[in-house]
């Protein structure tokens, strides 16, 4: 039996050495046939954690958004689609003096949208979420199924729906409410948790989803940690596996009381289940106006060399902007 299959071998010598060619060429992350073979060291996590703050992010391009987006709040992307959830107010909220019920401000009136656009800016689909003074997206995620999509009332420490979208039929399924404000929310496939962050992103949620979701009545001070980075707040996460989620945002820093501040935007790499930050850093990105790039809706992506990154920091008369960054070898 072993003569025969050294014989197989020898007959075949071209047939191995071409099937060995294409491993070696694969692990290199060349292109074979029409489709680029990602090397393994710029998985989406592995090249986040070679992000400093010297990065060097190239400007791709600047899209103006052919619709109004009112106040975006955050990015999921699907395939060559982008969802964008978006509050636009009706009315502004009004502080409290002194606090009333745990609350520090009125309700306001809105209403809360899901838009589908391309990456030309294009709208495609849309629809509304939300009930009554409940009418403030957060941050969303796409689960390689559904796109979750938090919608809170417009002020911290009230409460908040919890939906799954369908990305083809737009079809949305409220899946439970809860006690708090949740500003941005992302799927743990792996674990079958959702993990959301508060407003401010001070409380780290988890929630689980035995068999299917369902509804939980479980006090807030059982579910959450407190987030021990403090210097910048969460505007929008992803699952990027593993139990962990890339989160973005900005802080606000003033020299002196009434001084105008000194926005700063960030990124940060977090293991979700232990509520620990793994990577920080700083972007400094801004418009021409002076807005940090990471103002709201943010989407990170790998590509052949590093990473891409989607912005849209700007209200109502939006721009689409695109960077790169190498950092893979």
């Amino acid at each position: 039996m072993m003569v025969r299959i050294r014989s197989f071998i020898r007959a075949h010598s071209g047939f191995f050495v071409l099937i060995g060619a294409v491993v070696v060429l694969a692990s290199a992350g060349v292109i074979i046939g029409s489709r680029s073979v990602p090397a393994a060291e710029c998985d989406l996590v592995t090249a986040f954690r070679k992000l400093t703050k010297n990065a060097e992010w190239k400007q791709v391009a600047v899209i103006p958004v052919g619709f109004d987006t009112h106040h975006p709040q955050g990015f999921a992307k699907v395939g060559d689609y982008l969802f964008l959830s978006s509050v636009e107010i009706l009315e502004h909220t009004r502080k409290y003096d002194p606090v009333r019920g745990g609350l520090d401000r009125t309700a306001g009136q809105g209403k809360g949208h899901l838009f589908k656009m391309d990456l030309d800016g294009n709208l495609l689909d849309q629809i509304e979420l939300g009930q009554g003074a409940i009418y403030h997206p957060g941050g969303i995620d796409f689960d390689g199924r559904y796109v979750w999509v938090p919608v809170a009332e417009y002020r911290p420490h009230s409460i908040s729906l919890i939906y799954r979208v369908d990305p083809a039929s737009m079809e949305a399924t409220e899946v439970f409410r809860y006690a708090d404000h949740i500003g941005s929310l992302v799927h743990n496939t792996d674990e079958g948790t959702l993990h959301g962050v508060s407003w401010g992103s001070r409380r780290l949620y988890t929630w689980r989803l035995d068999d299917g979701p369902t509804v939980t009545d479980v006090p807030p001070e059982q579910l959450y940690r407190v987030n021990p980075a403090h210097y910048i707040d969460y505007q929008d996460c992803q699952y990027v596996g593993a139990g962990r989620a890339l989160c973005f945002g900005l802080g606000e820093y003033r020299q002196r009381a009434g001084a105008s501040p000194f926005v700063l935007g960030g990124m940060e790499l977090l293991d979700m289940r232990q509520g620990q930050p793994l990577h920080q850093v700083p972007v400094s990105l801004w418009t021409e106006e002076g807005l940090s790039l990471t103002r709201n809706p943010v989407e990170l992506e790998t590509t052949e060399d590093g990473l891409r990154a989607y912005f849209m920091p700007e209200d109502n008369e939006s721009r689409l902007f695109i960077y790169d960054v190498s950092i893979c070898p």
